[in-house]
This record gives C-alpha cells, structure tokens and sequence, in this order.
C-alpha cells in the first residue's frame, strides 16, 4: 500500500483502466462558495491510494475533469453531496456515475442511526479509522505525513464498504431504491450549489 501525491492533476495514465474509483476531497471548511475544494484523493480498491493537491484558484485539472465525467467509471463517495457538490462549483463538472456510501447504509442499516464513515467502515471491513486529521489545514502549502495518511484512509476502504452495503440492499429488497437516489444525488448537489442548501424541496412546508 501506498500513498502517491500529485500536484495540480492526475498523471496521465492514472486509474485509467478502473471501473470504478472511490473519491473524496478535503476542503477549508464546509460552506459552499466561502470554503475552497484543496485536496481530492482517490483509489482503485486496490491498496493504493492517490491524493491530488489542486492549484488554487485555476483549478486546471484535465485528467481529473475527465475521470469524474467518465460514464464507464463508478464514482464511490461518503456523503458524496458535498463532494460532488465542490466539483461542480470549482472543477465545473457534474460527477457522474455515482454510489454514496452513507445513502447505502441509510437505506439498509436501518437499525442504527450511526452512518458516518468511521462507523461504516468500522461495522462493514473492520477498520476503525482515525479522524484525528479532520479539522486541519488543507490548504497549507505542503501536506504533512499525517494529513496524506489521513486523506488516503477515506478511500482506501470504500469500496469493501461498498461490496458489503450492496448485499444487505440486494438481500432487504432496497438496491433499486438506493440506485435511484445515486441517480439524483449529483441533481441534489446541483441545488446545493444554486442556493436550495438548507431547503427539503420535497416537505409540504
């Protein structure tokens, strides 16, 4: 296993050839249009991970563009909304295909209230994940082990969290629900970023 920073964008040639790639991004904080995207991380599954730190305020990024648009690649997130809510609002681009972890284990692990991704990935692989790194400067002009360490253990098990969801969805009768709500989720983010954040359009108030 092991961690390989890029600068700006994506190699040519990296994770060209995955079905589907689990992705998450670090940012300044969690405000739409105050906060800007830093740091987006991505793997394959297959023990590597990628952590791309973006050049601020361009965001000139092709090789990421493309892989996030790539019809032929599943996109894995954690609370993808405000990831894919971040991509559309700095890179310009809707994210798509995608599978969120969290709206899998809402739908399916009905008998706790707990889906954050240290529980997930804690029940579903049994990895408990330090989030000690959280709360931390993502925009600092170099990243520290720590922060690499920490951003690479957000994907690096998604997609074994992924596997697990998708059985107990197929076995309580709900994968159609869940890919339903993987459809609309980059439309979700797209009234995110236009303004309808904090507002269930689907209440009757």
């Amino acid at each position: 296993m092991a961690n390989f920073l890029h600068q700006g964008d994506l190699p040519d040639g990296v994770l060209a050839d995955a079905a589907s790639v689990a992705i998450d991004s670090e940012t300044m904080g969690l405000r739409l249009g105050r906060d800007p995207l830093c740091v987006v991380q991505l793997s394959d599954g297959g023990g590597d991970a990628h952590i791309v730190r973006l050049d601020r305020p361009g965001y000139d990024a092709p090789n990421l563009k493309r892989l996030l648009t790539d019809p032929a690649v599943t996109k894995i997130f954690h609370f993808g909304r405000f990831d894919i809510a971040m991509f559309l609002l700095h890179l310009g681009v809707v994210t798509a295909p995608v599978y969120c972890t969290k709206i899998a284990s809402k739908i399916a692990r009905t008998y706790t209230d707990r889906h954050g991704l240290k529980d997930v990935v804690r029940e579903m692989v049994g990895v408990d994940l330090s989030k000690a790194q959280q709360s931390s400067d993502w925009g600092a002009p170099s990243l520290s082990d720590d922060q690499l360490n920490y951003a690479a253990h957000d994907v690096l098990h998604l997609h074994a969290a992924r596997a697990k969801l998708d059985q107990m969805l197929v076995r309580e009768g709900r994968d159609g629900l869940a890919k339903a709500c993987f459809e609309f989720l980059p439309h979700r983010a797209a009234l995110d970023v236009a303004g309808w954040e904090d507002v269930d359009i689907f209440a009757h108030s």
